[in-house]
């Protein structure tokens, strides 16, 4: 027994001086920069609760590009550039893939959906379902619905005009539904409708996402309600059965719908019936369906409606973008019909358009926060093992080295030179390597021909307040749970020709 005990005791021996020695050796090499910290807490009364992208952005002009914060002992990493996201997230993504704890999405019962799980079987299982069906190539079997809803969104923008937030949402939920559902909205009284409202109120007071005080302090979850810091546990518990029955409702209906035989193409049809043939239908498969479907409604529908409203507040901004969108539009489609997706092509201003919105403002400005799942060093820096990685995506879009007048919207800083400065897309506002939202080409499509369709058929002008005076909004976002939404701001919207609303109405009656 003496030679096992002897070479385990060396094996351990061995074990050991490794650990030992490679800790010593990172204790060597620097953290990456970051402002002074308190004793214990780090950084925490340093970091606030909202606009945390443009706290980062003026860190980074101190520190650099990337910076070092801790909170209780944990490590955070901010990446302010394109190319480090890219060198880190993408580049080496088998490292940056993990999630760190979103306890308050977990007890909202949502823990388990793609965009919060942790990197693992769970994960991959459930990130083929949703890519197999949001290919490149299988964008085009989505664009009749985008188009109808867009439609629908026009005509419902010019005769109320005052649910502009609401219909926003509307438009963004009907194509998603029809989509993963296959359920096609027709009413504002639909049970999906009020599904998908009730859950977007319930994340806009969920708090900041992995900032509250039981993400700070796990061990309040289990802390009675009276008790200071449990109030977002209390909350999110209480809120729970919304998303239960955002995942239940929508999915029984399909099922349904299936066993009649009158189901109509979705995401969740597609696989249930690859879950019939592969006889692998058990509970864990179901749910696994179940939250994929879930989470890409949350996800998608929000973000989708929050880009289309820092569209509105830039056409309310900087009026001349109107103009030549609408000018272009006129010269290449005439006001005989209404844009289509086979339009885009031929209309480089709109392209434009798009994407300096995507690059102006983002719905999710900071993205959804990486953890590294191993020690790394990059430029001589190191990267603990279990740090939060935080992509600030709104500090990237205003980088001057990158974009000149980064905080001004002109849609011309992509033109190539001399007519503009050949300032590159954005790169980041859906995401980086393993964690790209699988939906991109989806939600850029909705946003296209959503902006389309109301350049082509309403003018929108600013409010004239009291004094006679236009209202000018304020360009500060609020954020809402995850995702980042102007602060609320009026406008003016009105039909531009009698023909256009004509032509919205025989859309809708076809």
């Amino acid at each position: 027994m003496a030679l096992p005990n002897l070479l385990l005791a060396l094996a351990l021996s061995a074990v050991a001086f490794i650990f030992i020695r490679k800790r010593l050796k990172n204790a060597r090499i620097p953290l990456p920069p970051g402002p002074a910290s308190d004793p214990l807490i780090g950084h925490l009364r340093l970091i606030p609760h909202a606009g945390q992208d443009l706290f980062f952005y003026r860190m980074g002009k101190i520190y650099g590009d990337m910076m070092h914060f801790e909170v209780l002992g944990q490590s955070v990493i901010i990446l302010n550039s394109v190319q480090a996201a890219v060198d880190l997230l993408d580049k080496r993504g088998v490292i940056y893939s993990d999630r760190p704890d979103f306890r308050i999405y977990e007890l909202f019962g949502i823990g388990d959906s793609l965009v919060l799980l942790k990197y693992g079987k769970d994960f991959q299982i459930q990130r083929r379902m949703v890519q197999q069906h949001f290919t490149n190539e299988k964008r085009t079997d989505y664009l009749l619905v985008q188009t109808r809803e867009a439609r629908i969104l026009a005509q419902s923008l010019i005769t109320r005009p005052e649910d502009r937030i609401s219909l926003l949402l509307r438009y963004s939920t009907a194509i998603i539904m029809d989509i993963i559902y296959g359920h096609q909205i027709v009413s504002a009284d639909d049970p999906f409708v009020k599904i998908a409202e009730d859950c977007c109120e319930a994340a806009a007071e969920s708090g900041p996402p992995g900032a509250t005080p039981v993400d700070l302090f796990p061990i309040l979850k289990h802390f009675p309600s009276w008790f200071p810091g449990t109030y977002y546990a209390t909350f999110a518990r209480g809120a729970s059965d919304k998303f239960e029955r955002l995942r239940e409702y929508p999915f029984a209906r399909v099922v349904e719908e299936m066993a009649a035989g009158r189901a109509r193409p979705s995401f969740v049809a597609s696989q249930l019936e690859a879950l019939a043939q592969s006889e692998a239908r058990d509970s864990t498969n179901i749910k696994r369906i179940q939250a994929a479907a879930a989470i890409q409604y949350i996800a998608g529908a929000e973000t989708t409606s929050s880009t289309v409203s820092f569209f509105f507040l830039a056409m309310v901004l900087y009026p001349q973008c109107q103009i030549q969108a609408q000018k272009e539009i006129d010269a290449v489609i005439g006001s005989d019909r209404l844009p289509e997706p086979h339009d885009r092509e031929n209309l480089p201003f709109l392209e434009r358009l798009l994407q300096e919105t995507l690059r102006w403002n983002q719905a999710v400005p900071c993205g959804v926060p990486h953890k590294t799942m191993e020690d790394d060093v990059y430029k001589g820096m190191l990267i603990p093992r279990g740090s939060t990685v935080i992509a600030n995506v709104r500090g990237m879009t205003l980088d001057e080295s990158v974009d000149k007048d980064p905080f001004n919207f002109d849609p011309t800083r992509f033109l190539p030179q001399p007519a503009g400065r050949g300032e590159p897309y954005p790169i980041g506002p859906f995401g980086f390597g393993r964690r790209i939202c699988p939906g991109r080409h989806l939600a850029e499509d909705s946003v296209w021909i959503a902006i389309a369709t109301i350049m082509a058929t309403i003018s929108i002008s600013r409010v004239i307040g009291k004094d006679g005076k236009e209202i000018i909004p304020d360009v500060l976002p609020v954020a809402h749970g995850i995702a980042s939404h102007p602060s609320p701001f009026p406008c003016r919207l009105t039909a531009r020709s009698d023909k256009s609303l004509k032509l919205l109405k025989m859309a809708e009656s076809g």
